[in-house]
């Protein structure tokens, strides 16, 4: 064994240490409650015309599945789920995680009061809501 293959080899032995310890970490230590805690917010952006609100979340590899609430409260629009990590092998080697992960949750008051979704569209890694004013 070279000294190059004993590296890649302990390198991707931490990889996958470290892995399992936040799996741990994260079984083991949720909150109490209904909702695990946040772990990242997605950007959003917030457009007005004279009849809705156009609202774009930014949610990279969300399935529409995986959104677990989408909903408005008062003013406030409400958007929650789950991005998990991709893997796509289970030999590969992770040298860099950017994007983020895991439960998310964004709340944005919003500009009009007494909206209603009227259409919701996820498409290329966007949310895209429209709500209709009352």
């Amino acid at each position: 064994m070279s000294i190059d293959d004993l590296d890649s080899w302990m390198w991707a032995e931490a990889v996958r240490r470290q892995e399992r310890a936040e799996r741990i970490q994260r079984q083991f230590f949720r909150r109490a409650g209904p909702r695990p805690r946040k772990q990242w917010e997605p950007p959003v952006d917030v457009f007005e015309t004279a009849d809705a609100i156009y609202v774009i979340v930014a949610l990279p590899g969300v399935s529409d599945g995986s959104l677990t609430d989408l909903e408005i409260r008062g003013d406030i629009l409400f958007v929650a789920g789950e991005r998990a990590v991709p893997t796509p092998l289970d030999d590969a080697l992770l040298h860099r995680l950017e994007i983020p992960h895991g439960h998310f949750e964004r709340s944005v008051t919003l500009p009009w009061p007494r909206l209603v979704i009227a259409k919701r569209e996820l498409v290329d890694g966007c949310l895209f809501l429209t709500l209709r004013k009352r």
